[in-house]
């Protein structure tokens, strides 16, 4: 069961939330509605990231769906948001896609260390070879 919101939704939760206090507790609450990797398998991490992040990807047509999980949570919830703004789109909006862009949208882009947003950067590369 998916338990996180869509783009327009998440959008919205974060701009009403003001200041970073705000969004960094709403970005937790996020963490624990991700759903979790089924299977531990080795392929699944994504090389780049301080933390171990797993990813997960399966097809419908052309649309792609992600799962994510990672035992920071901080990064769970980063990764929730990633998830709701990724899941669905083709291989070419994938490919457009601008990860910190749409978390500026939401306020979070200015509280990212380098190594997180690093990390992020590789969980989106990921995405893009897994819907190749």
């Amino acid at each position: 069961m998916n338990l996180l919101p869509d783009a327009a939704e998440a959008r919205r939760a974060f701009v009403i939330a003001k200041g970073w206090e705000a969004r960094s507790r709403l970005l937790l609450q996020w963490a624990e509605r991700l759903p979790a990797v089924l299977e531990e398998r080795d392929e699944d991490l994504v090389q780049g990231c301080e933390s171990r992040v797993r990813l997960t990807h399966e097809a419908q047509g052309d649309r792609h769906f992600f799962r994510a999980s990672s035992e920071s949570r901080v990064l769970k919830g980063l990764l929730a948001v990633v998830l709701v703004r990724a899941n669905g789109l083709t291989r070419e909006e994938l490919g457009r896609l601008d990860i910190h862009g749409w978390l500026g949208e939401l306020g979070l882009e200015r509280q990212l260390s380098q190594s997180r947003s690093n990390g992020l950067n590789a969980v989106l590369t990921r995405m893009r070879e897994l819907a190749a």
